[in-house]
């Protein structure tokens, strides 16, 4: 069994995440820890209990260690030079979302990927619930005809402080890439067009804008509506968002907490006012881990398999053409073609 010689990039909270995963795995050696402040990195070693060096820069990791694989788990603004800095170097990357802050480094991480043959996987943990594949596999059947309409309502009121505070569009960059690729994988289409209306309402402890209207054109012909705000006080959805499937012969809905919920047309609908339906209540089949480690096995897997892993960058780039197309449509009040 080959080893991935992991180096962490980034010791705040959420790395934890990652390094609680990696000790799960017998093909899986952590051997380098970095952050901007080396301090963090030391204290984090300690707390695990690593033996294992720390660094305050990728590079000078890269040269010390024998690491063939880079768990980016730093801020946003980092992500673009630690994955193409790791890929150069010949290390597949796995990180946190999203690929990068603009569109233009998102496209040239892709274009480094390509060149040197590495993977660049991102964390799409949303993919990875039971109710999302069971949903995703309904809408899929057949038994809601073609699809029409898609709609995502997500609405909660997190003071996270720090950097999202500041950021000019939080609630699109930060998190709506989530809600995005959760539409992607739903549907299984390719955006085509957004337009976007962004805001800050009154009483936003956020700087830049929290919430948004936008409405995106799928490749197969469906439309995709999203109303969020992440400075919503009371009556939340889910961090799943609230979803509704619209099909020529039936609805799907999943309210992002429980199992979904269809109806579909009977026969040929019967002749009253409205369409006969047949009510079912969802079962899924999928027994794949929820969450991160879901995602990261799938991850792993793919790397063993030489194949790209479901949220590839290569992938992963049409739901930043969501993201960054959707801010350009807000930022210049005109419909965004992607």
């Amino acid at each position: 069994m080959s080893k991935h010689k992991i180096i962490v990039a980034g010791c705040g909270g959420m790395s934890n995440t990652w390094l609680d995963y990696a000790a799960e795995r017998e093909d899986a050696e952590i051997v380098g820890l970095v952050d901007l402040y080396e301090d963090s990195a030391k204290k984090m070693a300690e707390r695990r209990n690593l033996q294992v060096p720390t660094f305050t820069e990728l590079s000078a990791a890269l040269q010390a260690t024998d690491a063939n694989l880079v768990f980016d788990c730093t801020i946003p603004a980092s992500h673009k030079e630690i994955v193409t800095r790791a890929l150069k170097a010949g290390c597949d990357v796995f990180g946190e979302k999203p690929m990068a802050e603009s569109f233009e480094d998102a496209k040239e991480i892709v274009s480094v990927s390509n060149e040197t043959g590495k993977r660049y996987s991102v964390m799409q943990n949303r993919r990875y619930l039971k109710q999302i594949r069971t949903l995703r596999d309904f809408v899929h059947s057949g038994k809601i005809g073609q699809l029409g309409s898609i709609h995502a309502d997500f609405f909660l009121g997190p003071r996270f402080g720090g950097f999202r505070d500041l950021m000019n569009s939080p609630l699109i960059v930060d998190m709506a890439i989530h809600t995005f690729d959760q539409a992607r994988f739903i549907t299984g289409a390719k955006p085509v067009s957004v337009y976007c209306h962004e805001y800050n309402p009154e009483g936003s402890w956020y700087q830049g804008n929290a919430s948004a209207i936008c409405i995106f054109e799928m490749s197969d012909g469906s439309v995709f509506s999203y109303r969020g705000s992440w400075s919503a006080i009371g009556l939340n959805t889910s961090w799943e968002a609230d979803w509704r499937v619209i099909g020529s012969q039936g609805s799907a809905r999943w309210d992002g907490i429980r199992m979904p919920v269809g109806e579909y047309m009977k026969d040929e609908g019967g002749t009253g006012f409205f369409h006969d339906v047949e009510h079912i209540d969802l079962e899924g089949s999928w027994t794949g881990r929820e969450g991160h480690a879901g995602c990261l096995d799938e991850m792993f897997l793919a790397l063993s398999e030489g194949r790209p892993a479901e949220t590839d960058c290569t992938d992963n780039i049409y739901s930043m053409a969501m993201v960054f197309g959707a801010v350009e449509s807000a930022n210049t009040g005109n419909k965004v073609y992607l």
